[in-house]
């Protein structure tokens, strides 16, 4: 093993075989070797956005490049708005002539120079190992220059530390979140500020050069809902409306805006669509994508015009997701989560979809109140909430066992509200439904964990806790309200009569307000919260009983 390392055998940390490696060692000694050569188990979150850059060198399939870089002996297949968020130079430059398709480069300069700074720029590892005499000092020569003249001056710094393991392994997590961070600006700057809004019915008229300032290679499209109220075209007098260019030449910004006005238009509804440029080449982290443009579908092939692809989600919703591609960030409200969940199952981005289940079942707990002693109806307060049964069914499509859970819970936590709602009653027909070939004795899933859920939130652990036999013991005092003067005791106090000794104290008013009386869902007294908790759960658990009773359903 120490052979294999010394001799230069790789195990990229930011892949999957790299991480297994690690984890499946034999034994401490191989793990302990594999940690001494700067393996680690800490994953960088960063790493995912790092790893897919770096591939895009050498992917085949599909082609995404959009530049290629040639030197005297070989060519690089490059992506130009990658080149144009690392290097200032490189942005000046294909700003000025966004067609530019070939660059080549000075013979002046080695090869191992440009290569060594590719991958600088795509956030790649670079290495100090780059020869011996006078072929390094050559390579080193020509990296410093590159250096200076595409104004990336850390480059130099990473290869001149990339012998200290430690120091290189911390100067490359630098360099991938500074590249992030010049990824995000640009992203924000030049797609997201290039958004499009326009009618539904004028989108497929949109026209927009492939020869573009941001060089943008698809259009994605987001329907939203009814729009806010528009003029249009009736009786003879025109509205305003888009305009939409339909003549070549380059089009760095698509123009958007009123062109004529009308004297007395009128106003109607009109369904407005979102139109985002993108790259293919982040598009492919989805595996929808990916397997779009790399087949012989119509959005592989290329066209004068760039496509249009719809997807099936609100504007906001693909503004996440695309956020998501390019910056590996994933910060989202619960208001449109489950909507982002859809949206990436239907895109094959397990992480995203990881993301969204993780913020439902977190925040979706902090807008509710959580029932307790003092709220034995487990009655919610505020005007936020979730649709529960939305997040369930979610769950099942989307197969995130985290969110069935979650609702399970969510729903024992407040049984006592929803039990009683025809939609509760349907939400269980549908979880027996899902059991292919039912039987009459097979169980409902969901049945079974609200049950499970329910003995948690009251902590009912009759054989651990002895709870049982407290229960069974008669030493909470009857509670009798008197409405009359009894042996000179104002009306409206409370006499209570304890069972041992036949001993009488009363209550005043005072006393009332420290010691309310305990009730239950049912409206029975309880001596206290222990005796009100066994009650509701038995109430609860006979309500779940007669609703399968009712659906039929043996549970």
């Amino acid at each position: 093993m120490r052979l294999l390392l010394e001799s230069g055998a790789l195990c990229e940390r930011d892949t999957f075989q790299g991480e297994r490696c690690l984890y499946n060692a034999l034994n401490d000694r191989i793990r302990n070797l594999l940690l001494s050569y700067d393996y680690s188990k800490s994953t960088d979150p960063l790493q995912p956005l790092a790893a897919h850059l770096t591939s895009l060198l050498s992917r085949d399939h599909p082609r995404t490049s959009d530049i290629t870089l040639i030197a005297e002996d070989v060519q690089w297949h490059l992506h130009k708005f990658v080149l144009s968020s690392r290097s200032p130079y490189f942005s000046r430059k294909l700003k000025q002539a966004p067609e530019t398709q070939n660059w080549r480069l000075p013979n002046s300069v080695p090869s191992q120079s440009f290569e060594t700074t590719i991958r600088y720029l795509y956030l790649s590892e670079v290495s100090a190992d780059l020869g011996d005499g006078d072929k390094e000092k050559d390579i080193l020569t020509g990296i410093d220059k590159l250096s200076k003249t595409l104004e990336v001056d850390r480059l130099f710094e990473s290869l001149l530390e990339s012998g200290d393991r430690r120091l290189s392994r911390q100067r490359h997590t630098d360099e991938v979140a500074r590249g992030q961070r010049q990824l995000e600006q640009w992203f924000k700057e030049n797609l997201l500020g290039n958004k499009i809004i326009i009618d539904t019915e004028r989108a497929n008229e949109m026209r927009w050069d492939r020869n573009n300032s941001i060089f943008a290679d698809v259009l994605l499209r987001a329907d939203e809902d009814d729009g806010p109220d528009e003029p249009h075209e009736t009786n003879g007098s025109v509205a305003p409306t888009p305009a939409v260019r339909q003549t070549e030449g380059l089009l760095n910004v698509i123009p958007i805006g009123p062109s004529r006005r009308s004297r007395s238009p009128s106003r109607v509804r009109r369904k407005k669509c979102t139109l985002f440029p993108a790259h293919r080449a982040m598009l492919i982290r989805s595996g929808f994508f990916e397997t779009m443009f790399s087949s012989s579908f119509r959005e592989a092939q290329e066209t004068p015009y760039l496509q249009i692809i719809p997807v099936d989600c609100s504007p906001v919703v693909l503004e996440t997701i695309l956020t998501f591609l390019y910056t590996e960030k994933a910060d989202f409200g619960l208001d449109i989560a489950v909507d982002v969940l859809f949206a990436a199952d239907l895109l094959f981005i397990d992480k995203l979809k990881h993301r969204a289940a993780v913020i439902i079942s977190t925040l979706g707990n902090g807008v509710h109140s959580v029932v307790e002693s003092d709220n034995p109806r487990g009655e919610l307060h505020g005007e936020d909430e979730i649709d529960i049964y939305e997040v369930v069914r979610a769950g099942w499509d989307t197969r995130v066992h985290r969110l069935e859970e979650f609702g399970a819970r969510f729903l024992a936590d407040r049984l006592e509200r929803y039990i009683d709602e025809p939609d509760f009653k349907e939400l269980v027909q549908e979880s027996a439904a899902r059991i292919r070939a039912r039987q009459e004795t097979d169980t409902v899933e969901l049945i079974d964990d609200i049950r499970y859920y329910l003995s948690e939130r009251f902590r009912l652990r009759f054989e651990d806790a002895g709870l049982e036999e407290m229960m069974e013991e008669d030493e909470f005092p009857d509670v009798i309200p008197t409405g009359n003067f009894v042996d000179g005791i104002p009306e409206g106090e409370v006499e209570v009569q304890a069972n041992a000794g036949g001993a009488q104290d009363f209550l005043g008013p005072k006393d009332e307000l420290l010691n309310p009386v305990i009730m239950t869902l049912d409206g029975e007294v309880a001596g206290d919260e222990f005796a009100q908790d066994a009650m509701n759960y038995q109430i609860l658990l006979g309500k779940i009983d007669r609703l399968l009773e009712e659906l039929k359903l043996d549970a």
